[in-house]
């Protein structure tokens, strides 16, 4: 029932774009070590919510209005190069600055979540 309300699909969504990116960062911090390994990375989340053509296209009004997310997996995309002269280009401080990023992000899917929870008991009487 929730789940056709627009505000948790993106939530959803942007709770499963911070899963992927945690993965993704997870395997760079894996093969740090690793010789000629490139680092990789998520599309943003606001492109693959723009892109996502799995939803039918809605009608709009005005061009202002945006069309839903289908929720599904982000686009993994090379990092830039450069690096340990062995060819690696995995920075740890920048995978450690990707996974904060990515908590906050979870952080953030699981309020709207709350809020909107909250908000629909309370339309029902149910309060909190």
């Amino acid at each position: 029932m929730f789940e056709k309300l627009e505000i948790v699909r993106m939530a959803q969504g942007y709770a499963r774009h911070a899963a992927d990116r945690m993965g993704v960062t997870a395997r760079n911090i894996a093969n740090a070590d690793t010789p000629g390994y490139k680092a990789r990375d998520v599309t943003a989340f606001a492109e693959s919510y723009r892109d996502s053509s799995a939803v039918p296209a809605l009608k709009t009004s005005r061009p202002g209005h945006i069309a839903g997310f289908s929720g599904t997996a982000s686009e993994v995309v090379l990092v830039a190069a450069g690096g340990a002269p062995n060819g690696n280009s995995v920075s740890l401080e920048r995978e450690m600055v990707k996974l904060t990023e990515s908590r906050q992000q979870h952080d953030m899917a699981l309020s709207i979540y709350r809020s909107s929870s909250n908000a629909i008991k309370t339309a029902l009487g149910r309060g909190r």
